[in-house]
């Protein structure tokens, strides 16, 4: 007997992907025009003590064609994956690998250092490193008289 599993929620999770493929910036229509993407890669973002850490999967990205950008709390990651050659698509079998570019936007905390954004690419991954600011420390201010 052949069982399949049942998600209720798989549809409605399609659908929402296939909106922010649409409109990746999650504006509503007309604040920012949506920028278009062929994919979007899987991303991981971990907070740590003293920063957060964004992991994204850009596998055969060279890192002079990743953009990343910081503007009013938004950290903008763009970039694209070109073909390796220009082989016809003919004598394959199956094509799973998708080209072309890709945006994602993230909205960071208001405790984001942005002035110390750094990024780095590495094995197929890009790694940004968001440090957070440091927290002013409460000072006692003596009253003289």
């Amino acid at each position: 007997m052949f069982m399949t599993r049942y998600e209720p929620w798989s549809l409605l999770n399609q659908l929402s992907r296939e909106l922010d493929r649409l409109n990746p910036s999650g504006m509503a229509g007309g604040e920012e025009p949506a920028a278009t993407s062929d994919w979007m890669p899987a991303v991981d973002i971990r907070e740590e003590k003293d920063a957060y850490v964004l992991h994204a999967d850009v596998p055969g990205v060279d890192p002079k064609d990743i953009e990343v950008h910081m503007e009013n709390g938004v950290l903008t990651i763009r970039g694209e994956r070109k073909a390796e050659s220009t082989e016809e698509r003919e004598n394959y079998k199956r094509v799973e690998r998708v080209r072309g570019s890709f945006y994602r936007r993230f909205s960071l905390p208001d405790t984001a250092d942005a002035e110390r954004i750094s990024a780095r690419s590495a094995n197929g991954v890009l790694e940004v490193h968001i440090p957070k600011q440091e927290k002013v420390q409460p000072r006692r201010i003596t009253v003289e008289g």
